[in-house]
């Protein structure tokens, strides 16, 4: 069976690795949100990319989701010292991650090729695919202006209003090399519980991305990240209700329409299942926080076993 996977951040990252444990190897492909990458201290920064390799590779904090395990601050204290700006927070072992692939890029190879080099030298065996090797820098619209994204999610810390997205330079990006392959290739497909709006919306925006997945013949899975109208983490629920939608698996079973075969949800959202669930739209219910990698790996079991029901 061939996954690919739609991921951005931690939520995604872990639902990734489970599906990575619950299939052989070379059997899942992961296509990571690209959309929040930004230019820190003059280097490139890939935190949706870095956060899902991380994790398949066993080298993520387990404790905050993003960022290495057995960190250390020296550089980062430094900086904060000489009066630099500290507000992003990089560990010394991440920086040497972001300085290697700057330089990489600077001599002229592309983020996928970089990632696959770094994936290879790390031992995971699942293909990660950037969405694009072309910058798609997502803004947030705000009542305080238009921010670039880890301004508003990082620097300000989600509190400014949002009123829309826009994903800048999208229509003159290309998916990165494998990704329609993947998409073409694929059994099955799973929207990972990533924030569908700056997550997952990033990805479908990337022109030729969507029609591939439209006209995939495989079913397509999506796994809620709102659970009983609050996002596990992240600001996909504060979101929802800035824009006048109520937060709730029934909204992001709206926003992704009919590209759903079906959708996981919470148990704690057992009752919205009646609704939801149509001739077209399987509803499965489960536990589906992931606290463990024990976690990772049943959800990704359940997910997988939905999709091959569906598949009859």
């Amino acid at each position: 069976m061939k996954v690919v996977a739609l991921a951005g951040g931690v939520g995604g990252a872990r639902l990734a690795d489970g599906l990575a444990q619950a299939l052989p190897a070379g059997d899942l492909a992961v296509i990571v949100n690209t959309g929040d990458d930004f230019e820190h201290l003059g280097l490139h920064i890939s935190p949706d990319l870095d956060t899902v390799c991380y994790t398949l590779a066993g080298l993520a904090n387990s404790i905050t989701g993003w960022g290495r395990a057995s960190e250390t601050w020296q550089a980062l204290e430094t900086l904060s010292t000489l009066g630099g700006p500290s507000w992003f927070r990089l560990g010394d072992r991440d920086l040497g991650l972001h300085l290697e692939r700057t330089r990489r890029l600077r001599r002229g190879d592309t983020l996928s090729v970089i990632t696959q080099g770094f994936c290879r030298q790390w031992g995971v065996s699942s293909l990660i695919l950037p969405m694009s090797d072309d910058p798609v820098p997502t803004w947030v619209s705000t009542t305080e202006g238009e921010l670039p994204f880890q301004e508003y999610f990082v620097h300000r810390q989600c509190h400014p209003q949002v009123t829309g997205f826009r994903f800048e330079g999208v229509q003159q990006a290309r998916p990165a090399p494998g990704v329609l392959d993947a998409l073409h290739a694929a059994t099955m497909i799973v929207i990972c519980p990533s924030n569908p709006w700056v997550s997952i919306d990033p990805i479908l925006a990337v022109p030729g991305i969507l029609p591939a997945i439209q006209s995939a013949a495989a079913p397509i899975i999506a796994v809620s990240p709102i659970i009983a109208g609050q996002a596990v983490k992240g600001p996909a629920a504060k979101m929802y209700a800035e824009l006048g939608i109520e937060p709730s698996a029934r909204s992001v079973a709206l926003h992704y329409g009919n590209l759903l075969s079906g959708i996981v949800i919470d148990i704690q959202d057992r009752n919205l299942a009646p609704g939801l669930a149509t001739g077209r739209l399987e509803v499965y219910i489960t536990d589906s926080i992931m606290k463990s990698p024990g976690d990772r790996l049943r959800l990704a079991r359940e997910v997988i076993d939905l999709g091959v029901r569906i598949l009859g």
